[in-house]
């Protein structure tokens, strides 16, 4: 019984020892530079806009690559300004979106060497009705790109976090259709509107998100480049965009 006990204890210790330089050879494989994993910051070109997406553990896919798609595939249109994409987060280690991809930052917002950000994009996530708002780096990151940002977005529950940052007071704007009632009863004094699938007041564009955030970014795209243009980013994408079509909102 008693060597039954050693050769037992001895397993749990190798199997402990063999975890722990497991998560330490995964550790070094993401962050050797010489390895195909590691993650070098992207190369921006000065001559177009900086559009920053806030990203964190449980961001939902679609209202992240729906306008990473769209502002993306502004790099191949000719005679516009066009745009520099990057993710931003409190971290330059692995996160995992809610349906399970990892993504690797490209920059921690927590530093200093932050770019200067044009447009920022904040994609829903899992914990943007509860956990996340109280994350004052976060939320003081937000307040502090708004300052200078020519425009500050959002798609389906990223709009909680403008409110908490108190960037749509006397602004209207709108959230995932099923959460506005609740938009509604934590930011009571804020004018948030059901039936639109985006708005526009001033600076911010608030969307319903989902599939619909290609529509929003499609359109900031033919606010700024026209409609032409948004219609062949549409069209590379096979999406038929008539912003004409689309129930939205726009604040003079």
């Amino acid at each position: 019984m008693r060597i039954i006990i050693i050769i037992l204890s001895a397993l749990l210790v190798q199997a402990c020892n063999t975890n722990k330089d497991n998560q330490k050879s995964l550790q070094e494989h993401i962050t050797n530079e010489n390895n195909a994993f590691a993650k070098a910051q992207p190369v921006l070109d000065t001559s177009r806009y900086n559009v920053a997406f806030l990203i964190m553990d449980g961001t939902f896919n679609t209202e992240l690559t729906a306008p990473f798609d769209i502002f993306q595939h502004t790099i191949y249109r000719d005679s516009i300004k066009a745009m520099n994409v990057f993710t931003v987060a409190n971290t330059l280690d692995p996160i995992r979106t809610f349906e399970g991809m990892y993504l690797l930052p490209d920059f921690d917002y927590t530093q200093e060497n932050m770019p200067k950000i044009d447009i920022l994009v904040i994609p829903s996530a899992e914990h943007h009705l509860d956990t996340d708002l109280d994350d004052e780096a976060m939320i003081s990151f937000v307040q502090k790109v708004d300052k200078e940002a020519l425009f500050m977005t959002s798609h389906c529950d990223g709009a909680f976090v403008l409110a908490q940052a108190g960037l749509l007071n006397d602004k209207v704007s709108t959230t995932f259709p099923s959460d506005i009632d609740k938009m509604r009863a934590k930011f009571p004094d804020l004018d948030i509107r059901k039936e639109t699938l985006f708005v526009h007041d001033g600076k911010y564009i608030t969307s319903a998100g989902g599939a619909k955030s290609f529509e929003a970014a499609l359109y900031l795209t033919e606010h700024l480049y026209g409609a032409e243009i948004a219609r062949s980013l549409a069209g590379g994408l096979v999406i038929d965009w008539n912003l004409d079509t689309v129930p939205h909102t726009i604040i003079d």
